[in-house]
């Protein structure tokens, strides 16, 4: 008002009122003076309260009734002009609030009497608004008189008038509630008011009410009156009303001042009393009327619903229940009821329309809707409003959609403008061209070929009305045709928007304030401790309250929605309408499931599902689960049954691919549409938002994706996401470019839906799961029995969703894989293959992902990865295996160094393979195996060592690939050597582990169980690798027997030093002679069958062409290795205590190898028994070095040096004694045996030498071709071993072990060669050599009698012995020995018969003339040194060695070889020198009695052999032979002839006789001329001459019988002389000059020889030692010599000569002689 009191306006008002009241007095001047005069006495008037008042304007208003006095005066003369003067001026004062009470009322009388004239109307209205909006002076009577003047106007013919007047009136209306609105404000300060007490309901109470509010009261009520058709209480003067206005006045009244009604209980006394039973009562000729219902039969007509007065009352209606409802619970319900009511297909069109209006400004209002509910439907006995409200909507469409039957008379239009109940179907009246394909240019819905237009109607989410505005029409209007199905489109959508906007929002709060209080009440900070837990429990009531409400809503409201939305889902061909329909499902099904209402949730999902398939698609999923309840329910609304209507399969939908369905049986192709694409976009949509509510509909949704994926033909890639690809049997799909464009998109979308589930949380993700793997069954169940292309899907989902959700894989994992290893193990193969990809993506994902806390530190969690990969073992399908063992290959490649305690998983994974599942599966997972052990070991725990151990060792065990076997044996050797490298650490760490474990078992109270308890943990892991070596070395294949056995001993060789003391026992036991015992086994049962060459092209050499000579090879070399390590290890072996008891059973290992008839096993039997016999003793002091055996002999070695046949690794001994003992520091040192057990040892040894040789040199009793001999290296061997054995043996061994030993040695030389290998053993028969197996048997020989030289006195009497055993070797020279019954070709026979020498079974005897030869050296060797020992004198060796020598010596030249005869001699020379002193000796002891006779008899045959010489014998042979005779005969003349007195008489005659007999043999008769001089052996002649002269003469004949021997002797020469000589003469006489013969020749050379030399050897002899008799006899010859020289024959001559010279000697003059013994 600041405008109206500023003195400046206050002035100019006076101004103007002045000059007004000027106007109005000369206006009045002539006709009116009374005016005039009123008018110049206000002037003065307002001067003079101008000029005394300083308040201007309060004065003025004090005054104001003299001062509006004129002006009324003016008004009372009618006249225009005045008139309007005066009104202006009175509405200038007014607007100046200048104008009191009385004033007013005045003013207003006045402008009563102007309207009763119907003066200035207009003016007149115009006065009043401004009387009563400028104040608030008007009060009660002069009010309501006001009112009823403007209403009075508002019924003028006038139009103009007529709308003025109703505007004011509204104005006024407004005022005058706006007035009580601003005084309820002005005392709202003084006192509080009371609260309404609803109930209060007495009648009208006006006395409490306010002076303002007591008009508003009166005026509202006496509108009730009025529309009512009642008089009027307050508005006296009423003259006419309208319903229609009244309607419109009482709408505004309570929409614009709803709180005068919520605040005063007069006001909503009024609203109970008398709007509502007012509205119920004009509503009632619209209930009752049906379209259509022929004539009633009630007497009274049926009052026709009038359209302003019915849409005017919706409006009321609407505003009512907008703003009362919490007033008018029951009457809102009636409303509601009616208003349901009018939908009804029988109620005119018009008033369905504007019922779908005022319905539509409900559904915008959710809040609204929620108190329905909560008023109506959750209460028991009551109405249940909202549903039928939905409902209602529903019914509504669907009846739009079927038209009603032809023929009724209700078709006909009504009033002419009405259109009919239900529009005709489309093409008959809309104007609407069909284009091809059922494509339609409006969007419409379509239905059964119904054809509904949809019209833009409002704005999303407001309910702007059409027909609800249209205040000006009294025909009902014409509504087109879709108008209704559009709004209640809109309602729907607006319905559902609203429902989910609002209980989302409050959902979401509920949760926010819920987790505020709750962690509030968790965290223990607060004092107030208890206040928020009932803070907490008051919240929780009231999410119980609103959680009812809620789901009673969405309860109310899913069936009707859904069968509506289902219905236009189905009838839409407007994408965006479609997009509206899904959008409200969506939004549907998302609330449902956060409200956990699964039946609604589920019906929601599968109306999307069923519109994203082909119609009539047949998935069970679909028809099976709650939906089932939906599609063939009929919903009773309103008790009219409504089917809900199933999809239509006339489409009018463009088609945009053509596809197969995804059944067992194939079936024809089906068509999806843009909509089904959309639907399914939609579907995509709602998982990938809503996926935490889906739970059990998981199975739904994901079944359809499934179906339409398949349809689309999208196939899964790599890490499960789908991609486009041919389908693959069938009529391919077809696409089209718009679809085909929108795969992509889809895949997208569908691997984001999945990719989002990392966000649901854990219950959601669990539905997820479980939906995907029932999905996944059923896929496996069709895929059963047919090699159809299976569905992937939901494999390849499960993948993508594994993988998105990895950061809490735990949750899932175990479904999740455990589904995945049932599809590995699905027959068709598509599907296994992907079970697998899937399995194997996921566990590589799994490792590799960046879980919290690392795996490293959750190792709960990595064995859980791991553990589906070790589950796959149990499935033999090979592609499988495959997968899983490349899977693992890729794991160790990238994860290998943090595996840890999944180490033995993935182990177990190789070791799984069996041997029967295919060389590329082994072949993969021995891939694996190599990785490990190259680059792994350090990384693993070493518990796991063992596992790997023993997987590497099944490897060797599989029998598919021979070089896997050998790689894997190869592996071990690796193996060990990193044990050994890490010793130290791997023995650390099993150590604790072991404690740790055996603190578990002590706290159980069970037995640690491991394999080798009790041996110390790194020992054990040591023995697993060499009982797997073990078990590989006796593998059916030797190759890999082969490689096994060289590195297990090569192992325990290179690495055994690492072992505790203790644990040698078990290695010795427990491995190795178990090991031996079965090996030998084998050996001894294996098939002699020859082995036809292996493999294609592979040649088995003939040594290993039978099982059992490749079992041989495996037995030598284990027992090769065994020695070696009791060899090299003796010293850690012996201090065990059962040091001698594994002696003998390797001892006994040895001995049956040695005796089993195979020679390359015997053979290397020995080599292993030389072996451990060139064992060191027991070292006293740990620095004294190794020293070899102690054998002073020179022990020839054997075949090379020892290392197993083929070995290819050198035994390197990485310790020194040293070494040795400081490792066992911690433990007792060695216990050092002593010597007695020792020898021990050595006595088993010799025990088991003697049986091996006992045995192996007997000869058998019978042969045939498969008889088994023994082989020559293997006797050599054999023999070989005795010296170094005896060294050992040698204090105790005796005379029986001697003769043992004898026999042994005998039978081995007397072993016949095979025909076939003779060329390769025996010398050529030319070269004097001997084999080493004689030679080491002489070796044996000399090793003991070096020992017994050296020997106590006690071991000399075993001299005799060795030279029996020697002299039966030098009898070989003439006769070899027999071996048994074997009939042996003599090898002179042999050398011969070369061809035959390969005939078969062949048996060579040896040339044993070198052997016989060489022992008969060391026979004289050994008697030059021992001749005077008392044994060799007591025991006649000498006579053995003659009677030995006296075969050889009377064979002579029949000797198998000439050099034995001459060695005979020059031995025999030998040996009587030394022996002949020693017999003299011991004469009188006649010890040697027996022995000259022998001696004689040896000279005898020797000197006249019977044997005679090879014809081919050259003149220097025979004289070098004559030569030997010549030496004996000296040594016969030296040796023993001096000591004749010492000799038995019988020898000496012998001797004599033999002199002799050679002084004067007779030639033989078969020399040749030229040989005749030499052949008679005339040295030889001449020195038994000589020695017999000598001997005959010598003066130290002690017996007159010798002399008479030799004198008898010489006599008997000299008379034969004489014969020869005269019968020559006489044959030479006789025979003229015929020659003589030859041997006659000879003879008397001979003779004349003889002569010459026996008067040589007279002269050498002492005379005194000649007989004279013999002198006499000689020269007696000389006249007969004289008679020769007529001889013609010149050799008889020049021998002559020869013979006549030495008698000059004679020659000399006679001396005087005594001759005695004449007669």
């Amino acid at each position: 008002m600041s405008g109206t009191n500023s003195p400046e306006a206050v002035k100019k008002l006076l101004e103007n009122m002045q000059s007004d009241l000027r106007a109005l007095s000369l206006e009045c001047k002539k006709k009116f003076p009374p005016v005039k005069e009123a008018a110049e006495s206000g002037i003065i008037k307002v001067k003079t309260i101008a000029a005394r008042n300083t308040e201007i304007l309060t004065a003025l208003k004090e005054n104001s009734s003299e001062v509006v006095q004129p002006f009324l005066m003016g008004c009372g003369t009618k006249e225009p002009k005045i008139t309007q003067l005066c009104l202006a001026a009175i509405q200038r004062l007014m607007s100046h609030e200048v104008v009191s009470e009385t004033a007013a009322g005045n003013i207003i009388n006045m402008l009563w009497q102007l309207m009763e004239n119907s003066l200035e109307e207009l003016k007149l209205l115009q006065t009043v608004l401004v009387l009563l909006t400028t104040n608030t002076v008007v009060h009660d009577e002069a009010l309501s008189k006001a009112i009823v003047l403007c209403f009075r106007l508002h019924f003028t013919k006038d139009n103009i008038t007529n709308n003025t007047a109703a505007a004011t009136v509204r104005q006024v209306v407004t005022v005058v509630f706006e007035r009580m609105v601003a005084e309820d404000e002005r005392y709202r300060d003084i006192i509080e008011q009371p609260v309404l007490v609803q109930g209060n309901s007495n009648r009208r109470s006006v006395s409490t009410l306010k002076p303002c509010a007591k008009d508003a009261y009166m005026l509202f009520q006496d509108l009730c009156q009025l529309v009512n058709a009642d008089a009027p209480y307050w508005l006296v003067g009423m003259t006419e009303m309208t319903r229609t206005f009244g309607l419109e006045l009482l709408e505004s009244v309570l929409n614009d001042f709803p709180q005068v009604f919520l605040q005063h209980q007069e006001f909503s006394f009024l609203l109970k009393e008398r709007v509502c039973p007012l509205v119920i009562k004009l509503f009632s000729p619209n209930i009752k009327f049906r379209q259509g219902s022929s004539t009633s039969s009630s007497p009274a007509p049926v009052e026709k619903p009038y359209f302003p007065i019915c849409m005017r009352l919706l409006r009321v209606v609407s505003v009512l229940i907008k703003q009362f409802y919490s007033l008018l619970v029951t009457e809102c319900e009636i409303f509601l009821s009616l208003l349901v009511k009018f939908l009804d297909a029988d109620k005119p069109q018009w008033l369905r329309a504007v019922a779908v209006e005022s319905i539509h400004r409900l559904c915008v209002q959710p809040q609204l809707l929620r108190s329905f509910c909560q008023s109506y439907d959750m209460k028991q006995h009551s109405t249940k409003v909202f549903r039928d409200i939905v409902n209602a909507l529903g019914s509504f469409i669907q009846s739009l959609f079927l038209v009603p039957p032809t023929g009724n008379p209700a078709t006909t239009n009504q009033a002419g403008n009405n259109n009919s109940g239900g529009p005709v179907s489309a093409p008959a009246n809309s104007g609407m061209v069909g284009i091809g394909g059922g494509v339609t240019l409006l969007p419409a819905f379509e239905y059964r070929g119904t054809w509904i237009p949809i019209l833009t109607v409002t704005v999303q989410g407001s309910a702007k009305a059409t027909y609800l505005e249209m205040l000006d029409k009294v025909e009902p209007p014409t509504i087109p045709e879709g108008y209704a199905m559009s709004v209640a489109f809109h309602c729907l959508l607006d319905l559902v928007r609203g429902i989910t906007s609002m209980i989302e929002g409050e959902l979401g709060e509920v949760e926010t304030e819920y987790q505020s209080t709750t962690e509030g009440a968790s965290s223990p900070m607060h004092s107030s401790e208890q206040q928020d837990l009932q803070s907490t429990s008051d919240q929780m009531d009231k999410e119980i309250v609103s959680r009812a409400v809620w789901e009673e809503m969405v309860n109310a409201c899913w069936c009707g929605l859904l069968a509506a939305l289902s219905l236009l889902l189905d009838a839409s061909t407007d994408e965006a309408a479609t997009e509206n329909i899904l959008k409200a499902e969506l939004t549907m099904a998302a609330l449902c499931g956060r409200l956990g209402l699964v039946t609604s949730r589920d019906a929601f999902i599968t109306a999307i599902c069923k519109g994203s398939l082909p119609p009539h698609y047949a998935l069970t999923v679909l028809n099976t689960s709650t939906a089932a309840t939906l599609s063939n329910k009929s919903y009773s609304i309103q008790g009219q049954s409504v089917m809900m209507i199933s999809p239509s399969s006339e489409s009018h939908q463009q088609v945009v691919a053509v596809g197969q369905p995804l059944a067992v049986q194939p079936q024809g192709t089906v068509m999806l549409t843009s909509k089904n694409i959309q639907c399914m976009r939609t579907l995509l949509n709602l998982a990938h938002c809503h996926g935490a509510v889906l739970g059990t509909s998981w199975q739904l949704v994901l079944a359809t994706l499934q179906h339409l994926v398949w349809i689309l033909g999208l196939k899964p890639s790599s890490g499960g996401a789908l991609k486009p690809g041919r389908a693959v049997e069938g009529p391919s799909t077809v696409l089209t470019t718009a679809v085909m464009t929108d795969l992509p998109v889809i895949s997208n979308i569908l691997s984001r839906l999945f990719e989002s589930s990392q966000y649901l949380d854990d219950v959601s993700l669990h539905h997820l799961i479980n939906a995907l793997c029932s999905l996944s069954l059923e896929a496996m169940d069709m895929a059963y029995g047919n090699n159809k292309e299976p569905s992937l899907f939901a494999v390849a989902k499960l993948l993508e969703t594994g993988l998105v959700n990895m950061h809490r894989i735990e949750i899932l994992w175990r479904p999740l894989t455990g589904h995945l290893l049932e599809v590995c193990q699905h027959p068709n193969s598509r599907m296994r293959e992907w079970g697998a990809e899937a399995l194997t993506s996921l566990i590589k994902a799994g490792l590799t992902f960046n879980h919290e806390p690392p795996l490293s530190q959750n190792q709960r969690l990595q064995l859980l990865l791991l553990n589906p990969l070790k589950e796959m073992s149990n499935i033999n399908h090979p592609d499988i295996r495959l997968k899983q063992l490349e899977c693992v290959l890729q794991i160790l490649q990238s994860q290998g160094d943090s595996l840890g305690p999944g180490w033995p998983l993935v182990l177990g994974v190789m070791g799984a393979i069996r041997n029967d599942q295919g060389e590329s599966l082994i072949r993969t997972a021995f891939q694996c195996l190599q990785l490990v052990v190259t680059d792994f070991l350090p990384t693993m725990p070493c518990t796991c060592l063992q596992i790997v151990v023993d997987v590497a060792g099944s490897f060797g065990l599989h029998n598919q690939e021979l070089n896997i076997s050998l790689t894997s044996i190869g592996l071990l050797w690796n193996i060990s050597d990193y044990f050994f490298q890490r010793g130290e650490i791997i023995e650390k760490e099993l150590n604790k582990e072991e404690a740790a474990q055996q603190k578990q078992a002590e706290e159980k109270g069970v037995v640690l169980n491991r394999p080798f308890h009790p041996a110390p943990p790194f020992d054990c892991l040591w023995l697993c690798l060499y009982a797997k070596l073990g078990e590989l070395c006796v593998d059916p294949r030797p190759a890999v027997r082969k490689s096994a056995g060289q590195t297990l001993f090569s192992t325990i060789g290179a690495h055994g030093t690492l072992l505790q003391h203790s644990t040698w026992h078990t290695v010795i036991w427990k491995v190795l002679f178990h090991l031996l015992d079965r090996v030998r086994e084998s050996s001894t049962t294996a098939d002699k069958e020859k082995i036809e060459s292996g493999g294609g092209n592979i040649l088995i050499h003939h040594s290993r062409d039978t099982a059992e000579k490749q079992w041989a090879e495996t037995w030598v070399l284990t027992l090769a290795g065994v020695a070696r390590i009791f060899n090299t290890r003796r010293y850690l072996l012996q201090p065990l205590g059962d040091f001698s008891r594994a002696w003998d059973v390797l001892l006994d290992h040895i001995q049956s190898a040695a005796l089993s008839k195979n020679n390359e096993v015997s053979l290397a039997a020995l080599k292993s028994f030389q072996e451990i016999l060139q064992i060191v003793s027991p070292v006293r002091d740990s620095d004294k070095p190794e020293t070899s055996p102690v054998v002073n002999v020179p022990v020839p070695v054997l075949i090379g040096p020892i290392s197993g046949p083929g070995l290819n690794r050198p035994f390197i001994r990485t310790d020194s004694i040293g070494e040795r003992l400081g490792r066992y520091s911690n433990s007792e040192p060695p216990i050092v045996t002593d010597e007695l057990e020792d020898l021990n040892l050595w006595w088993a040894a010799w025990n088991t030498w003697y049986r091996i040789g006992s045995e192996s040199t007997k000869p058998p009793i019978t042969f045939d071709k498969l008889t088994f001999i023994p082989s020559q290296p293997f006797l050599t061997a054999l023999i070989q071993i005795f010296p170094a054995l005896y060294q050992h043996i040698k204090t105790g061994f005796n005379m029986d072990d001697l003769q043992k030993l004898g026999v042994i040695l005998h039978s081995a030389v007397s072993v016949p060669i095979s025909s076939d290998a003779s060329p390769f053993i025996l010398p050529s028969y030319t070269e004097a050599v001997l084999t080493s197996l004689q030679e080491a048997v002489l070796t044996a020989l000399d090793v003991l009698q070096k020992a017994i030289c050296v020997g106590p006195e006690n071991m000399q009497i075993m001299y005799p012995a060795i030279f029996d055993q020697l002299l039966a070797f030098v009898e070989f020279s003439c006769k070899p020995p027999q071996y048994g019954q074997l009939e042996t070709k003599h090898i002179a026979n042999a050398k011969y018969n070369q061809i035959q020498l390969f005939a078969p079974a062949e048996w060579v005897a040896l040339n044993y003339v070198p052997f016989a030869e060489r022992s008969l050296e060391v026979v004289v060797d050994l008697y030059q040194k021992t001749a005077c020992h008392k044994a060799v004198v007591n025991e006649k060796v000498l006579q053995n060695i003659i009677k030995a020598l006296r075969v050889p010596l009377s064979l002579k030249y029949s000797c198998p070889s000439e050099s034995t005869w001459k060695l005979a001699v020059s031995s025999l020379l030998k040996v009587l020198s030394i022996g002949l002193p020693v017999a003299r000796q011991h004469a009188s002891s006649g010890k040697f009695d027996s022995m000259w006779p022998e001696l004689a008899n040896t000279f005898e045959d020797f000197l006249f052999t019977k044997s005679i010489p090879p014809d081919n014998l050259s003149i220097q042979e025979f004289q070098r032979n004559e030569s030997i005779d010549v030496e004996v005969v000296q040594l016969i003349s030296t040796e023993i002839l001096p000591y004749a007195n010492f000799i038995p008489k019988e020898f000496v005659g012998q001797i004599m006789t033999m002199l002799n007999k050679g002084s004067i043999h007779s030639q033989s008769s078969s020399f040749t001329e030229a040989e005749i001089d030499i052949r008679l052996r005339e040295e030889f002649s001449k020195m038994c001459f000589e020695t017999l002269l000598q001997f005959s003469f010598s003066n130290k004949v002690t017996t007159p019988q010798e002399g008479y021997i030799s004198r008898m002797a010489l006599s008997v020469l000299l008379k034969r002389s004489q014969d020869v000589l005269h019968r020559y003469i006489e044959d030479e006489r006789l025979s003229g000059k015929c020659p003589l013969p030859r041997q006659q020749v000879t003879e008397i050379i001979f003779v004349l020889k003889a002569v010459s030399t026996l008067i040589d050897s007279l002269k050498k002899t002492q005379p005194e030692n000649v007989d004279g008799n013999t002198w006499a006899q000689v020269i007696a010859l000389y006249p007969t010599l004289v008679e020769c020289i007529t001889c013609s024959s010149s050799e008889v001559c020049s021998a002559l000569k020869e013979a006549l010279v030495p008698f000059k000697d004679f020659m000399q003059p006679p001396a005087s002689k005594v001759q005695n013994g004449e007669s």
